[in-house]
């Protein structure tokens, strides 16, 4: 075990270029990130580090291998014990034996299909290259567009965007909830859901079933659409939708946000109406 003092990013640049196993073992979840372990891909550097991180997001069975069990370790005076053993055990049974086993040629197979298919899958994921592309194009030049239409004609846009949420401001207490019927058939849950928005313009809000995610899954957003009431009362509005009936009806809950296109919701704008 050597201790190198005063790590800095010049002291980086010759860790990855020559280490073959890069060992990082935070107590979860305290690890911060883990960029240096991304560093080290492009260089062929195996990863061996706790499932937290960016390591729980990067890692499968061909790339690498893991310690703990992604769980949250808190200060259990025995995980230290726990998985210090597992370590060993890790290095004995797996990652020594596959470094040493070579061929005819003296090349380990078995590590350099790791190293090429961690090299492969990973560098393209967790670099800054992707990291910069992405912030470009998802954000940056986006929020240029949003700018440019929002001072356009002198600043028009954003003056409609401000009367919106003045009149948002203003009455949004008085919505609320009517009725809501669920009807199952064929494979399929109807939902019908009453909404009084009073004197508010029904194009100034979304309204939307929204269901928790189950196993690690995403949550499910499914905007319900106004249907023509004859005859209904002017400030009730019924919305309806059509869900598949593979989860429970209670799992589903309607709620109404803001909607005004172009305007980031709820980052300009977090009201939120949810059914009781």
């Amino acid at each position: 075990m050597i201790f190198l003092s005063d790590y800095d990013m010049h002291l980086t640049e010759h860790l990855v270029q020559g280490v073959d196993v890069w060992l990082n073992t935070p107590l979860r979840p305290w690890e911060a990130c883990g960029t240096s372990g991304m560093k080290v891909l492009v260089n062929g550097g195996i990863n061996l580090s706790e499932l937290d991180g960016w390591w729980e997001e990067a890692y499968t069975p061909e790339v690498g291998w893991t310690l703990g069990e992604a769980r949250e370790q808190g200060d259990d005076p025995d995980w230290d014990g726990a998985e210090a053993a597992m370590l060993y055990e890790r290095l004995e049974r797996e990652v020594i034996p596959e470094f040493y086993s070579r061929d005819a040629s003296g090349i380990p197979a078995a590590w350099v299909q790791r190293m090429r298919q961690s090299m492969a899958s990973l560098t393209p994921r967790f670099s800054a290259d992707r990291t910069v592309r992405e912030y470009t194009e998802q954000y940056y030049l986006p929020a240029a567009a949003a700018y440019r239409q929002r001072s356009a004609g002198n600043g028009a846009f954003g003056r409609a965007v401000a009367d919106w949420r003045h009149t948002l401001e203003q009455q949004w207490a008085a919505l609320h909830f009517g009725t809501v019927k669920v009807e199952t058939r064929d494979g399929q849950n109807f939902f019908e859901v009453q909404l009084f928005l009073n004197d508010l313009d029904p194009g100034a809000v979304r309204v939307e079933l929204f269901a928790d995610g189950v196993l690690g899954s995403v949550s499910t957003r499914l905007e319900i659409r106004s249907q023509p009431q004859p005859g209904g009362t002017p400030s009730c509005h019924v919305y309806g939708a059509t869900v598949a009936a593979i989860r429970p009806v209670t799992d589903y809950r309607a709620r109404v946000i803001p909607f005004f296109a172009g305007v980031a919701i709820p980052l300009e704008e977090t009201h939120i109406l949810w059914q009781q």
